[in-house]
């Protein structure tokens, strides 16, 4: 059973895979934090009725998105740690920094998405006050560590795929 699942897996590289899911995972979040959300703020879009529900939208199907990529990075660092691919100590690490990219998705997806848009419906635009609720802010400021978390540990394991691939074998 083993060898028909070795030869028919064969032509699947996970090294690619993951480096694959990592760059567009990382790469996308740079996108919607650097460019999508700034440009929506600065459009007044803070200052509309529907902001909570788009916010809402938006980052509910990214945050799907980032699951599925995390799936994806576990797994194959899982594979890699099976088949012995990396160092002992980065298969120990690697697999442990997965798992908390994949914690991070999670967060997201399952609290901070939902509890920023529900603090969203309730702010009035028609109030002539600009500033957010004491918890809101808090809770932006929870996802920016993370974010910064998230963009070190999956550079760190982008770096380890990277290098990895590169060697002669």
């Amino acid at each position: 059973m083993n060898a028909l699942s070795n030869r028919r897996w064969k032509f699947l590289s996970w090294t690619t895979v993951v480096m694959f899911s990592l760059g567009f995972w990382l790469s996308s979040s740079i996108l919607l934090d650097c460019v999508v959300i700034p440009g929506l703020s600065l459009s007044g879009m803070m200052n509309e009725g529907g902001f909570a529900s788009a916010g809402f939208i938006i980052f509910g199907l990214f945050n799907r998105i980032e699951l599925v990529c995390a799936a994806i990075v576990l797994t194959g660092f899982l594979i890699f740690r099976r088949h012995h691919l990396l160092i002992h100590l980065q298969e120990r690490w690697s697999v442990i920094l997965a798992s908390v990219l994949l914690g991070i998705a999670l967060i997201y997806t399952y609290f901070l998405t939902p509890e920023l848009s529900a603090f969203g419906l309730e702010i009035n635009p028609f109030e002539a006050t600009n500033t957010m609720p004491s918890a809101m802010i808090s809770l932006h400021w929870s996802y920016w560590v993370l974010e910064v978390i998230k963009f070190a540990m999956g550079f760190t394991l982008l770096r380890w795929c990277y290098r990895d691939s590169c060697e002669l074998k």
